[in-house]
């Protein structure tokens, strides 16, 4: 039996942090670091963790010190090492916004012509102010830039955004949204043929939770005239199941429809006939 072992990147702490800490649980892989800053234990699948800055987790990605890690795609854009983005994970979701001063009028991205920009992603700004032809200065800032126009070091700033509440208290308005990032699971492009196995097996829990959160399990009482009509509305992963009830011409229908879907297809199978409808979520998926 192989001993080889997965290494993930993951950020110390933060919003990141516990959002990647919470997937790797419903992916049945329970992590503690017993008090160690640097490293964590991981429990329930063949996984060694590391506890970085989540800017540094693109190189070491990049140098096979890590396998894989865990970061918000803003940083692998801004950082532009050579790793492969693996999969979209869903949480974490911010944006990269331009936003001024309440007391200044955004006339559109041509305004930012000839302005000082603060920013803390200064690749990822550069290259957008080249895709739109924009001459402007950059001012690269490693934290507090929306303090910037306020101390009078720039005209507007480029930046990570989540509420839009650290904005509003530093009397800015976000006025042009440039990008929007979610955490991604990135992966060194040269992983031997058995840590990229392991990859796999770890991508197919994660599928299995993306999925469940993507779904609904749906139970309800229908008439059986009505069958044909209510199996169209919800035909399930391959179809629906049906059992009879001991009230005669019923039965009760158990299927998955998508979270998107939910309030339409619910309102479409009381319009059926449906009745005594159970929705519950589903903690694992796999088809």
């Amino acid at each position: 039996m192989s001993n080889e072992k997965l290494t993930l990147a993951l950020q110390k702490k933060g919003r990141l942090s516990d959002g990647s800490i919470e997937l790797l649980k419903l992916c049945g892989i329970k992590v503690s670091n017993g008090g160690n800053h640097l490293k964590a234990v991981a429990e329930g699948f063949p996984l060694e963790i590391l506890l970085l800055r989540d800017d540094d987790i693109p190189q070491y990605v990049a140098d096979g010190v890590a396998d894989i890690g865990i970061l918000g795609m803003n940083e692998v854009l801004e950082k532009k090492k050579d790793v492969e983005v693996v999969r979209n994970l869903g949480f974490s979701k911010c944006r990269l916004s331009v936003a001024v001063p309440k007391t200044v009028e955004y006339t559109g991205r041509n305004f930012l012509q000839g302005k000082r920009i603060a920013t803390s992603y200064p690749v990822i700004l550069e290259d957008f102010l080249a895709e739109n032809n924009i001459q402007a200065e950059i001012h690269s800032i490693s934290g507090s830039v929306e303090i910037a126009p306020g101390i009078g070091l720039a005209d507007v700033i480029f930046e990570i955004v989540s509420s839009g509440g650290t904005l509003l208290s530093n009397g800015l308005n976000e006025v042009d949204v440039i990008m929007r990032s979610e955490a991604v699971l990135i992966g060194n492009p040269n992983l031997s043929d058995e840590k990229k196995n392991l990859l796999s097996k770890l991508l197919f829990r994660i599928e299995a939770v993306q999925k469940a959160k993507r779904n609904k399990y749906i139970l309800l009482n229908a008439p059986e005239s009505k069958l044909d009509e209510i199996i169209n509305l919800i035909p399930g992963m391959k179809s629906p199941t049906i059992l009879p009830l001991a009230e005669k011409g019923w039965c009760s229908l158990h299927s998955v429809i998508s979270e998107d879907d939910f309030w339409e297809v619910i309102d479409n199978l009381k319009d059926a006939g449906a009745e005594g409808i159970l929705v519950v979520p589903i903690e694992k998926m796999v088809v």
